[in-house]
């Protein structure tokens, strides 16, 4: 794995990744079936659980969630953190929503977020009908749930 990843963010109209990765609890889960149960899925990309923008990013969506969900909107984080430090990350945190263990960067990869010394550039996907239907390549960290809502309405 290099320093730094130049790869291509996934467009909006790109069909979305069906790709597994383990959670935070170690099961493993298929986008697929998020996508499948929900209107839409954010998927959302950070460097490292448990840092200050990191955490920031996922308390907005934490404090944002029921409105979220009544949106349709399903959430789930990703970083290439180990299933146990994404745990203790949503313990901490109590973040209601899934968090990806994607350690051999699988879903980073799939969805062609770029990474610096490993770590994923912050970016979120908001996937609708199997389809990115919202790109944000330069995620914010306290407005990210406001950005979300203002595009499910």
């Amino acid at each position: 794995m290099g320093l730094f990843s130049k790869s291509k963010p996934l467009a909006v109209d790109a069909t979305a990744p069906v790709v597994s990765a383990v959670t935070d609890t170690g099961a493993t889960l298929a986008l697929a079936d998020v996508y499948a149960a929900q209107p839409y899925t954010l998927v959302y990309f950070y460097p490292k659980a448990d840092t200050p923008g990191c955490t920031a990013q996922g308390c907005s969506l934490r404090d944002a969630y029921a409105t979220l969900l009544d949106k349709g909107v399903a959430v789930i984080g990703v970083s290439n953190d180990s299933p146990a430090a994404q745990a203790a990350f949503k313990a901490k945190f109590h973040l209601p929503f899934t968090l990806l263990a994607d350690e051999d960067q699988t879903v980073i990869k799939a969805f062609g977020v770029p990474t610096t010394l490993g770590f994923a550039k912050r970016q979120a996907f908001l996937i609708k009908d199997g389809k990115v239907a919202w790109a944000d390549y330069s995620a914010s960290t306290a407005e990210q749930a406001a950005d979300v809502l203002k595009v499910v309405g």
